[in-house]
């Protein structure tokens, strides 16, 4: 298998998914869950990231499709496609798989994969974030990161705008 081969075999739909986290509960892994769009990764993305990776075993990325990004932040978005995306978060080295996810939350996805962290950047309050819910009843943890100053997708792309 070559290293391209190994990157996309981190890029997983729901049925592989399934029976992955199959394997990662019967191991007694501990598993991270993270979402957003990552339209041009930064080193604000890598930091989160890394630190939402430290808090176990395997961090699983809920990843917006392109018709999700594009409700959400205009029809400007995304910059890369959900391809591109999803093979760059899938190359970092610390992301265990990324899925793929259509709705304007993952709730759903959440559901499905019942992590024992949840993790969001710390603009929100854990009150605030999709799936809270979920994850305190199985009595799993809600974290939230500080986002490293100064990197913003959006405020980098306004940037190569005004140039």
């Amino acid at each position: 298998m070559g290293k391209i081969d190994h990157i996309q075999s981190r890029i997983v739909d729901l049925t592989s998914l399934e029976r992955m986290l199959a394997i990662w509960r019967f191991r007694g892994d501990t598993i991270v869950f993270t979402n957003g769009c990552f339209d041009v990764l930064h080193l604000g993305h890598i930091d989160y990231l890394s630190k939402a990776a430290d808090m176990g075993d395997v961090l699983i990325i809920g990843l917006n499709s392109d018709e999700s990004v594009r409700r959400l932040k205009g029809e400007s978005r995304p910059v890369n496609d959900e391809n591109a995306r999803s093979l760059v978060l899938a190359s970092l080295r610390f992301v265990t798989a990324v899925v793929l996810f259509d709705e304007d939350t993952p709730y759903e996805l959440i559901r499905l994969v019942q992590p024992d962290v949840l993790v969001k950047g710390s603009d929100y309050r854990t009150d605030e974030i999709i799936g809270h819910d979920i994850v305190t009843a199985r009595g799993g943890r809600v974290v939230t990161i500080d986002f490293l100053p100064g990197y913003s997708t959006s405020h980098l792309i306004q940037k190569i705008r005004d140039h």
